[in-house]
């Protein structure tokens, strides 16, 4: 009985070993009996929970501050001297976007324009994206229709108009085009890519400075803004405002909403257009699509939800791309300087303060990175609610920056307040939105006389 078994017993192991041969011989699974155990091994040296990262030290302030800056010299094109910039994201990715450098006239191949422009993204980086890529293109096209005079320049007035012209016509691009879109043979992760501009939106500010007339076009769409810094006969510099944020706050903006939808009290309301900041800008579908669209956006094609009914949408678009344009002629025998910068910037300081801080960049000593900073009290966030400003004041001005626009940043997070800057810099995002926004900066040196190099 016993050998029987036995017997049994190894007839059905050697059909057990001869079927386990046959399954991993067989295709594809080969790896069953030579893979080597590659898993990973969490065994390690144990670490103490109140381990943190190091705090930023004044040199890993300065660091991250200067991390995206440039700035470049300008040889080639009259009444330009230099130009800096810089950009800190709180959002992740950051929504800015920021284009900067020369092109041949509209006019005359000899000669050459300069250009920069901030677009300060929202609801995303998309549109924000496509217009680094797509404006400037819009508004040369429309300057080239322009009939020049003899000497290659043309007026004021048909500069604004054709650069007005370009901003409506891309933003029709990006807002009309989705129905298109939508309807198309191509597939459903193109058409995704397509309609996102349109999903998400930008300001704009673009400036156009004209070598030949020296003559500086700045054409605003949202609440980016634009200052010219000038030297007086005094040797004070003078803020002058080259645009105006356009907002739920701006009376005359209010005023123009009011009367192009009669009738439609709650359109404003807190300082917001339907809920959004802004009263102009590209993209921004739901506050320009008609309802029923928006809807079919939305069941079709991941569209963001419609305004309603948490909000009155009567008669849209309620928003627009056209920019409010000013042309500006740079007086060659004045020290001047342009500052255009997304609103991350402008929310904690005025036009006044910065045209002052970059006055006092240009004419302070620069080497300032060894001078001790002023001893502050310790510091947290429940301050700002016991008389601590979170916006930029005097008392905390240092000047110890290469960059111009780094400058501005630094000191409009804390200047040499450390533990005020290094503790808005500490937090990523989603946190960092909090205590500081997106910040894209770029300054403009004309004719502004010796500086730092």
């Amino acid at each position: 009985m016993s050998r029987t078994f036995s017997t049994r017993s190894s007839y059905s192991n050697t059909k057990i070993s001869i079927a386990t041969v046959g399954f991993i011989s067989a295709p594809g699974v080969w790896w069953w009996a030579t893979a080597q155990d590659d898993v990973p091994s969490l065994e390690g040296p144990s670490v103490e929970p109140s381990v943190s990262e190091p705090t930023l030290s004044r040199e890993e302030v300065s660091r991250v501050l200067s991390k995206d800056a440039f700035s470049h010299r300008v040889n080639s094109i009259t009444g330009v001297q230099r130009y800096d910039g810089t950009q800190l994201a709180s959002n992740s990715p950051c929504e800015d976007r920021f284009i900067h450098g020369k092109f041949t006239s509209p006019w005359n191949d000899s000669d050459k324009w300069m250009s920069w422009a901030v677009f300060d993204g929202h609801a995303g980086w998309q549109t924000a994206h496509l217009l680094t890529k797509q404006l400037l293109p819009f508004v040369q096209q429309n300057l080239g229709q322009i009939k020049a005079s003899a000497d290659g320049s043309s007026s004021n007035e048909l500069v604004q108009h054709a650069i007005m012209k370009a901003f409506v016509d891309l933003d029709d691009s990006i807002i009309e085009t989705a129905l298109a879109t939508s309807q198309s043979e191509i597939s459903l992760q193109e058409k995704a890519k397509k309609l996102a501009p349109a999903y998400a939106g930008s300001c704009a500010l673009l400036s156009l400075y004209d070598s030949l007339t020296s003559t500086l076009h700045v054409a605003c769409t949202g609440d980016s803004r634009a200052v010219l810094g000038q030297k007086g006969p005094d040797g004070k510099w003078k803020a002058i405002p080259l645009s105006v944020d356009q907002s739920g706050r701006n009376e005359d903006e209010i005023a123009r909403l009011y009367k192009e939808h009669p009738g439609e009290e709650t359109i404003v309301k807190d300082g917001r257009v339907l809920g959004i900041m802004v009263s102009r800008g590209f993209g921004d579908s739901r506050w320009k699509w008609p309802l029923e669209f928006q809807q079919k956006m939305k069941d079709h094609f991941n569209g963001p939800a419609p305004l309603t009914p948490r909000y009155d949408v009567r008669t849209p678009p309620y928003l627009t791309a056209e920019p409010v344009v000013t042309s500006t002629k740079i007086d060659p025998s004045q020290p001047s300087f342009l500052i255009m910068a997304t609103d991350g910037l402008w929310d904690n300081l005025s036009s006044e303060q910065g045209v002052d801080l970059v006055g006092k960049w240009l004419e302070s000593p620069q080497d300032r990175k060894n001078n001790p900073d002023p001893t502050y009290e310790p510091f947290d966030f429940g301050q700002f609610h016991k008389g601590v400003d979170w916006r930029f004041v005097e008392e905390r001005t240092t000047v110890q920056d290469e960059n111009a626009a780094v400058h501005l940043v630094r000191n409009c997070l804390g200047g040499n307040h450390h533990e005020l800057l290094a503790g808005r810099l500490a937090f990523d995002s989603p946190f960092s939105r909090h205590v500081r926004d997106d910040i894209t900066v770029q300054v403009v040196f004309f004719n502004a006389g010796d500086k730092p190099s």
